[in-house]
């Protein structure tokens, strides 16, 4: 158990270099890249913006209601049912049968195996409730119905958030869900609210459709005005295309104009619906809508065939940039906004990086002057692994540009308590064996050798509580739980390695001397 070959050696040595070279990249800066990472600071730590955003579910609820109307039609036309006089509000469908076929239609909806009513198989309750009075029908969402879909809103808004913070290039922000319609955002270290609150506020409802004189079209028209407040045109309500047959968007520069636009590229669907739209609507003008606003309204000269085009609309790069962002990230399912809004700042990051440090301090000097007391010559051997610990811990938090929060500092203080820990249980060991073996070098490869099985209990048991708080837990709990797995792994490296490596040396140097211990 003493015995180190050369190979092991120069392995310990070339390993601990390499991560104490990491940590020290914190404290001074290297010209080499791959070196010079950091630690990230969280929120608690560092400072950034604190935003809780509450999803507007009303255009989801009424969204999903209009998008029923057509399968209500197609599915009782079907049935040889006659519906009419279709009516949608915020809350509910309303229609009109014949009086001969209300007792069908009640059936129909009631029919615990219903293809136009389900969920009641997999829930039982249905997905719509419905009031009938007088063959006037009243759908609206159940209450499951109404869980359900504003749970999948909220679940789709969540995703579209971390898109877009992402995009940004914010490190490790926190994106969690509160309750059935709000997410929290915590981003760390960001110099930039406006933007970010600008981003997440605006849905990205991105649609093409013509401009039109005829104010008659069968598929209705709306007025609407252009983003800058230029002008107001009328426009088809029929659409040529949405956000979702996008695939790609980003900044260019048009090289005849030199003006910033953004430039996009359709899928196969897209580019079809696209190449067909603009060759029956050559001399038309095209209006790109994001979110109710005309943003661009080109002519069409000639029809697109490529699946590609471009937005134009005296952006800055910043703005190009941001819509380019948006398109890709997709579009909200409803929109967002910021009821609460805070911005921590860096002296209290400061303060809360001071204090964990000093504890750290207090918590490192009172084991040293323990372990010396106690154990002498090994006491500062183990003393010696423990920096070695906690530069190597710090290391491999650098290597992988991990975030230290609060919570962190507290799980590396913890990790010094365990290091220690486990260095007493080996030299107690080592005692016991001595009394009953004269040989030093057997007494303490003994000592090693027994109180192993102890050791990797204890650590394997913390280790397995660590990944649970890491998958279970959220925010500074991970953060806690990360520092606490990355301790154990390097604390049972500078025990069984650093420290048993130099006890080693001084053993088989000593070995004639009476006690050593």
């Amino acid at each position: 158990m003493l015995y180190f070959s050369k190979i092991r050696i120069i392995s310990v040595f070339l390993f601990t270099f390499i991560l104490s070279y990491f940590a020290l990249s914190n404290f001074t800066k290297f010209d080499d890249n791959f070196f010079s990472k950091n630690i990230n600071l969280g929120l608690d730590l560092q400072g950034g913006s604190y935003l809780l955003l509450e999803i507007d579910n009303k255009p989801v609820v009424t969204l999903k209601l209009q998008s029923k109307i057509v399968e209500f039609k197609k599915f009782f036309k079907d049935q040889n049912l006659i519906l009419k006089n279709f009516l949608l509000d915020e809350n509910s469908i309303n229609f009109e049968s014949n009086f001969n076929d209300v007792n069908k239609i009640k059936n129909i909806l009631d029919d615990d195996n219903s293809e136009i009513n389900t969920y009641f198989q997999q829930f039982k309750t249905h997905e719509f409730n419905f009031i009938e009075k007088n063959n006037f029908f009243k759908i609206s969402l159940s209450n499951y119905g109404l869980i359900l879909l504003k749970n999948s809103s909220l679940d789709q808004a969540i995703e579209i958030v971390r898109r877009r913070v992402d995009e940004i290039g914010t490190n490790e922000p926190n994106i969690l869900k509160r309750g059935n319609d709000r997410i929290l955002v915590e981003l760390p270290g960001l110099d930039d609210p406006g933007r970010i609150k600008s981003l997440l506020g605006k849905t990205a409802n991105l649609t093409f459709q013509f401009i039109t004189q005829n104010s008659e079209e069968s598929f209705g028209t709306e007025k609407l005005q252009f983003e800058d407040g230029s002008e107001e045109v009328i426009v088809s309500k029929r659409i040529i295309l949405n956000g979702d047959n996008l695939i790609d968007a980003k900044t260019t520069v048009n090289p005849e104009t030199n003006e910033t636009v953004v430039s996009f590229n359709l899928n196969r669907v897209g580019a079809k619906k696209f190449a067909k739209a603009t060759t029956t609507g050559v001399g038309k003008r095209l209006a790109i809508i994001l979110d109710g606003k005309i943003i661009s309204a080109p002519g069409v000269r000639e029809p697109i065939i490529g699946g590609s085009g471009q937005i134009s609309g005296n952006f800055t790069f910043q703005s190009a940039t941001d819509l380019a962002l948006l398109l890709r990230s997709g579009a909200l399912p409803a929109p967002l906004n910021i009821i609460e809004e805070r911005t921590v700042g860096p002296d209290l990051g400061q303060d809360s990086i001071d204090a964990g440090i000093l504890s750290l301090i207090i918590g490192f000097i009172l084991v040293v002057l323990f372990m010396i007391y106690k154990y002498k010559i090994f006491g500062l051997i183990a003393n010696f692994a423990l920096i070695i610990n906690l530069f190597l811990l710090i290391g491999i938090l650098t290597l992988f540009e991990a975030t230290l929060t609060l919570p962190g500092i507290a799980g590396i203080i913890l990790t010094v308590g365990m290091a220690v820990d486990a260095n007493v249980l080996i030299f107690e060991r080592i005692k016991e064996e001595i009394k009953n073996e004269k040989n030093s070098i057997i007494a303490f490869d003994s000592g090693y050798t027994k109180s192993r099985t102890t050791i990797l209990d204890a650590n394997i048991t913390t280790l397995i509580a660590a990944f649970i708080l890491f998958f279970m837990g959220s925010g500074p709990v991970k953060g806690f739980s990360v520092t606490l797995a990355v301790g154990i792994l390097t604390t049972l490296f500078s025990v069984y390695f650093i420290a048993r490596l130099f006890t080693a040396f001084y053993v088989i140097k000593n070995k004639h001397k009476g006690k050593l211990i």
